[in-house]
């Protein structure tokens, strides 16, 4: 090519790229996906930055090795038709040591940007399984667990697969069409700009393509999410669905879900499906209308034939990567519809402390309600300018109907919630002045249904804290559970399966009781501790507890009466106000709410 038609080439190359880059619908939506996804995600480089180094170097050999080979072709096909054996012997020799190189540069590209692609996804990961455990109690609980499980299995790992594909694939595919179309503009500027009018047909179809993948994908995860919330409720209820024979009912649903479900990604596969055959007929246009427009050229001897081979080799190069970049770009969009829903896990407001906190080690037990309100609801108050003293060891009962404020007490309390208006205090400091940990560290929570985690009960029971296996042996006989552990085959060696399926109700709760006073706490919360169990195990539950109880500060939520009796002091509870308190037969002998309670349990004075 003469010196003065390259230098027009570059010129016009440069107008070109500038143009293609800023111009592009589509290349402006991929920037606009990799702002808006991929570079929130770059601080977490930093740490990798020499692989990505590393990787980046193998990148720029392998994407060199392109313009080579497709040189070599060019050679290589005229050579072959002139029957010019030991020439095509030497190319062959020369392409597969190209060859050789560029693999070897693509293998460790790969294993160089793997590694840290994957680590970036983890920690990603690992930062919103954390957030999750900082959401504020009270947006967590009306979050669905099958959701959030999608978010962090499911979508997690499309984004995952994006970060992997963004340095492993699509890089180095934009790379190598920079690569290759600059060596098509130097072997022909004129027939490369005409190769390019094609181009925008093709970002276009992509572009729109690739909307319309978004939406679908965001209604496809949306529905996947409902239908695993679905399987989590039916695994948690199985014993409430089939106490119903409510099978055909929830099956029912679920087969509801599972076709809308179908329904919502057959469109995307479909999407899918159509643009494939579209944008490749367009692709096969574009080559035979090449050839036609190169067999024009060299019959006006604007060309040779050497140089349209290495042509036309180079644009058979570009179908690959533009092939995969227009797969990538489809799942950037679902990736995009998968970072919307984890990014709104990010959103959620977390559970904060107030700054410059004090420090405490040990909690007496005194607690104090002043002119406490609280509402979950905006002008829907739980509870109505509380006043209530709790002294140190002293046992409180929490007693009204469903829906008084009893429970939100005890929320308060653990600083799950903070009051709207009024001050709650702990050993005479205000609580909004102390840690959520110290403050928890020090109490106890005892269920009516306890969740154990599944393992050891050893490691059940520790939960994670610094204690010897003295002090779990200690804790489980206060609980009265060391016997019945002592009777187990691996004793505190067995294991608890999920949701302790293995173990009976009283079992349960009595690991519970020995989980919660392991460490000592000095105020002990009982939320309907014992109100799900048999009587026999009651009995067993109620032993531990009686002891769990000793030298503690005690409040009890209960709705059976029966368990409230020996209290010091009753809290009667109606409509988030207190109406009434004092010990069990004054309270007996007064015409009220509390005695109403008892007579509808066929209480009596004892």
């Amino acid at each position: 090519m003469p010196h003065h038609q390259k230098k027009q080439c570059y010129a016009i190359l440069k107008i070109d790229l500038i143009s293609l880059f800023y111009k592009s619908t589509a290349i402006d939506r991929v920037k606009e996906v990799i702002k808006n996804n991929i570079l929130q995600l770059i601080p977490s480089i930093t740490p990798y930055i020499n692989r990505f180094i590393k990787g980046f170097i193998c990148m720029i050999i392998y994407v060199a090795c392109w313009p080579i080979l497709a040189f070599l072709a060019g050679k290589l096909i005229p050579a072959i038709g002139s029957g010019e054996l030991s020439t095509v012997t030497n190319i062959i020799i020369n392409s597969l040591v190209v060859f050789l190189i560029q693999k070897t540069a693509q293998y460790g590209q790969d294993v160089y940007i793997a590694k840290p692609s994957l680590e970036i996804s983890e920690v990603m990961r690992q930062s919103l399984f954390s957030k999750i455990h900082k959401i504020k109690m009270n947006i967590i609980n009306n979050i669905s667990a099958g959701d959030i499980t999608y978010r962090l299995t499911e979508d997690a790992d499309r984004v995952s697969e994006v970060i992997y594909k963004t340095f492993q694939d699509t890089l180095p595919c934009l790379l190598q069409l920079l690569a290759v179309i600059i060596y098509m503009f130097y072997l022909d500027w004129s027939l490369t700009i005409s190769t390019f009018i094609l181009a925008p047909i093709i970002v276009l179809s992509v572009n729109n393509f690739g909307k319309r993948v978004l939406i679908a994908s965001e209604k496809s995860q949306e529905s996947t999410s409902d239908l695993a919330s679905l399987i989590g409720e039916s695994i948690n209820g199985i014993s409430t669905i089939r106490s119903f024979a409510a099978e055909n009912w929830i099956t029912g649903r679920f087969n509801t879900k599972l076709r809308s479900n179908k329904q919502a990604k057959y469109k995307t596969l479909k999407l899918l499906a159509i643009q494939h055959p579209i944008v490749g007929f367009i692709e096969a246009f574009g080559i035979l209308a090449i050839l036609g427009l190169g067999a024009l050229r060299i019959n006006l001897g604007l060309l040779n034939s050497e140089e349209f081979s290495s042509f036309f080799a180079a644009i058979l190069m570009l179908i690959d990567p533009i092939s995969h970049i227009s797969t990538n770009f489809n799942e950037y969009k679902q990736a995009e519809a998968s970072l919307k829903r984890l990014k709104k896990i990010n959103m959620q407001p977390m559970e904060k402390d107030e700054q410059n906190l004090e420090k405490i080690t040990r909690i007496n037990g005194k607690i104090e309600f002043n002119h406490v309100s609280f509402e979950y609801k905006k002008d829907n108050e739980v509870l109505q300018d509380i006043t209530l003293k709790i002294s140190k060891g002293q046992v409180i009962a929490f007693v009204g109907s469903s829906g008084a404020g009893k429970s939100t007490m005890m929320s308060l309390i653990l600083k799950f919630i903070n009051p709207k208006l009024g001050d709650i205090y702990i050993d005479d400091k205000n609580i909004r002045s102390i840690s959520s940990i110290d403050i928890r560290s020090n109490i106890a929570l005892v269920q009516q249904q306890p969740f154990l985690f599944s393992g050891r009960i050893i490691d059940v029971i520790k939960m994670g804290r610094d204690f010897s296996e003295d002090d779990v042996i200690k804790s489980a006989k206060i609980a009265n559970a060391h016997e019945f552990i002592l009777k187990l085959p691996s004793k505190y060696e067995t294991n608890i399966n999920e949701r302790g399926s293995n173990f009976s109700g009283g079992q349960i709760q009595r690991l519970a009781i020995a989980r919660a006073i392991l460490g000592n706490p000095s105020i002990l919360l009982l939320d309907e501790a014992t109100s799900a169990l048999d009587s026999d195990s009651e009995a067993e539950v109620q032993k531990g507890l009686n002891q769990a109880m000793n030298n503690r500060t005690v409040i009890i939520v209960a709705h059976r009466l029966s368990t409230t009796q020996g209290a010091d002091k009753i809290v009667v509870f109606d409509k988030g106000k207190i109406v009434d308190s004092g010990k069990h037969i004054d309270l007996f002998n007064k015409d009220g709410i509390y005695k109403e309670l008892c007579e509808k349990q066929l209480i009596k004075v004892t």
